[in-house]
């Protein structure tokens, strides 16, 4: 037995291809105290990045799985069963961010909090890779395809679903059981659904949902953009005093 590994891991040949073969059925639930299989060696992925970030650091259920090269920085809690996958940042800027029970987070998605916008992630989502969520809530028991983004405070209703490159836009609320159909644009209270080439409709949509002041805190005409980059950039400079915690330190929360 290697001497990191539980009592009764088994680590021979034999026992990793079993576990190979599994299919998604087969493989055992987390029971803790269970002598059929063994608990996991440790919920954090080798090289995932947990960051101390304003004085905060992540917080994972024991349940969970960080994998390696995945980011998670700063007042950020992962719930009971849910996966984290290579490459995805998960960064509280301001705005914790909270992930629920039995959601996958896909490769390279990213998913940000930032003041005064919940980032709310229900149970039983899937958000696909490359995806960039900000600032908003999503209810639960729902997708969010590959390359969709859902601008900040917005909301994603409890079964609705933003298909591939779709666009939610600030301030705008999904009903449940719509589907934001693949490349569209949505937005408004609730979502009006326009296709890519009607830029004037989504122009007429955009100007009420009020954008600048929604992300930047400004108004439309209110600073230029060197401006609104140089606050952000000063904001982004508390990342000066960040601590990447070791991996001895990643200690899981309790499953609720």
């Amino acid at each position: 037995m290697v001497a990191d590994q539980p009592p009764g891991y088994d680590s021979s040949l034999g026992e990793r291809c079993r576990v190979m073969d599994m299919s998604a059925d087969e493989v055992p639930v987390w029971k803790k105290g269970a002598d059929e299989y063994p608990a996991p060696l440790r919920v954090v992925g080798p090289g995932a990045v947990f960051v101390e970030h304003r004085l905060k650091s992540p917080q994972v259920a024991e349940s969970a799985y960080i994998a390696p090269t995945a980011v998670l920085a700063g007042d950020v809690t992962v719930g009971p069963h849910s996966r984290v996958l290579f490459g995805a940042v998960i960064t509280a800027e301001g705005g914790s961010v909270e992930i629920g029970a039995n959601c996958v987070i896909m490769e390279n998605a990213v998913i940000r909090g930032v003041p005064n916008q919940d980032m709310r992630i229900g149970d039983n989502v899937l958000v696909g890779p490359h995806t960039h969520l900000t600032g908003c809530v999503i209810e639960g028991d729902t997708r969010i395809a590959t390359g969709a983004v859902v601008f900040n405070g917005a909301r994603i209703e409890t079964g609705a679903e933003v298909e591939f490159h779709a666009v939610v836009y600030v301030n705008t609320v999904v009903p449940a059981g719509m589907a934001v159909p693949m490349g569209w644009f949505a937005g408004g209270q609730p979502a009006e659904l326009v296709p890519p080439d009607d830029w004037d409709r989504i122009r007429a949509i955009m100007g009420p949902l009020d954008y600048p002041g929604t992300v930047f805190g400004v108004g439309a005409r209110e600073a230029p953009m060197p401006d609104v980059a140089r606050r952000y950039a000063r904001g982004l400079a508390l990342h000066h005093n960040d601590h990447i915690i070791p991996d001895y330190g990643h200690t899981p929360s309790r499953d609720g």
